[in-house]
């Protein structure tokens, strides 16, 4: 059974603090929803999970299975078994992406995996999300539409079948039809190996194709209100208004918007 913890999560950018203390315990067969007006910290709650060195965690804890995540580097995060689906997916020229999955798949087991097995998964991964059969010769999202980019995260997914998966904002950028082939790979992968999932998404329709468990809503950096789907569907067809009001908080402004890239080195703990 695995476990992600978060406990009195304060989350910094640049000396503004962001998040102002997250409370969130994800299991595995559970799907959190988490919503919220766009630049109150939902994003970066993800990325300081993974370990994005923009992110400076300046209180609370992170864990996993009771590991202490925040003393991991991102490589040593997604060993663990975390794995962020990113809104933004870096595009890394001169790397195939047969290349990149098999050295990461390569780094989670003691024996490399054989060429015969590793050709056979990503092409059944491949024929599920419905791309074209060339994607193991293409550079890592070189060249791929935002739709293809975001499928790809799913690929990744499949082969290195983490147990707990963070999407963020996923279904951005999908048409009607990879919206659901994209749904329903996730919920294959999670009848089959059970693991959790966070989810960022505004739509509806794609966190009622997830079946989501829980649902959280996020405003000005610390959950306000926790529910079931019927708070999704709350949301959808009142907004976040009722939020201010029975709560008393106010949402921040949405700032320009900037790309969170992975980058290399986990954000550290400040003691």
């Amino acid at each position: 059974m695995s476990t992600l913890e978060i406990k009195d999560l304060h989350v910094s950018v640049e000396d503004k603090e962001i998040l102002r203390g997250v409370d969130l315990t994800i299991h595995d067969d559970e799907v959190h929803a988490l919503m919220g007006p766009n630049g109150n910290g939902k994003s970066t709650l993800l990325a300081a999970i993974m370990g994005n060195p923009k992110y400076t965690v300046t209180q609370g804890t992170i864990t996993l299975d009771g590991q202490d995540v925040l003393s991991l580097s991102v490589d040593e995060r997604s060993r663990a078994g975390l794995f962020l689906g990113m809104q933004y997916p870096s595009e890394v020229p001169g790397v195939t992406n047969s290349d990149f999955l098999r050295s990461a798949m390569n780094v989670r087991q003691e024996r490399p995996v054989s060429l015969f097995k590793f050709i056979k998964g990503m092409d059944h991964a491949i024929q599920q999300l419905e791309m074209k059969p060339d994607l193991a010769h293409r550079f890592l999202n070189v060249g791929f539409s935002g739709g293809e980019k975001k499928r790809n995260e799913i690929v990744q997914m499949l082969l290195l079948k983490p147990s707990i998966t963070m999407f963020d904002e996923i279904d951005s950028g999908l048409d009607v039809d990879a919206l659901r082939i994209v749904a329903n790979a996730i919920h294959a992968e999670r009848e089959e190996t059970h693991m959790g999932c966070v989810v960022v998404s505004h739509y509806a329709r794609f966190l009622d194709y997830l079946n989501v468990t829980h649902a959280h809503i996020l405003v000005d950096g610390k959950i306000v209100v926790s529910g079931g789907p019927e708070l999704i569907h709350k949301v959808d067809t009142q907004g976040y208004d009722w939020i201010e009001k029975e709560f008393h908080v106010k949402a921040r402004k949405e700032e320009k918007p900037q790309p969170v890239l992975l980058e290399t080195c986990g954000a550290k703990k400040v003691e």
